[in-house]
């Protein structure tokens, strides 16, 4: 069984209420960018597990630039080459599933991660808040809250799916 990484997202949102010391880094598949832009893994675990995929998406209707959408599965993307950090989506969902650094534009080249290769994987995990990202050899496991996001990650996240089979 090969390494993953296991992402806990609520220590991320733990960081983020406690005001780390840290930016947060983001992790990225370099093969995984896209005409929306760059997709980090802590929003696409975000949008898969934690968001409640609102009928009436109050994120999509408050967007100036549109820059969310649902995609086919009603999962939530943001195009980053719109969005425009204004992050009214984070103030008004009524389930606090935005996390406002995403929103952050980051200029230091140090805070993103190619997590296709194995020396940026360990750097990553170094500059995440402590506890929240490590190397495991283990598979999903839904009675922990652990799911597969990728072939290489697992997050682990109080999954808000409607869809429990």
């Amino acid at each position: 069984m090969d390494k993953k990484l296991l992402i806990d997202l609520s220590k991320f949102r733990d960081c983020g209420n406690k005001s780390c010391d840290i930016t947060p880094p983001e992790g990225f598949f370099s093969h995984l960018t896209t005409t929306n832009g760059l997709k980090s893994i802590r929003e696409l675990a975000v949008f898969s597990f934690t968001c409640r995929r609102c009928e009436d998406a109050p994120c999509i209707n408050v967007c100036p630039t549109e820059a969310l959408e649902k995609n086919d599965d009603g999962m939530i993307e943001r195009h980053i080459n719109l969005c425009i950090s204004c992050k009214s989506c984070v103030t008004i969902c009524p389930f606090g599933t935005m996390m406002s650094d995403f929103f952050d534009h980051h200029r230091k080249k140090d805070l993103y991660f190619d997590l296709s290769n194995d020396h940026e994987i360990k750097e990553f995990i170094k500059a995440c808040p402590i506890g929240s990202v490590e190397l495991v050899k283990m598979d999903e496991d839904p009675e922990k809250d652990i799911y597969k996001l990728n072939d290489k990650i697992l997050v682990k996240e109080k999954n808000w799916s409607t869809d429990k089979s």
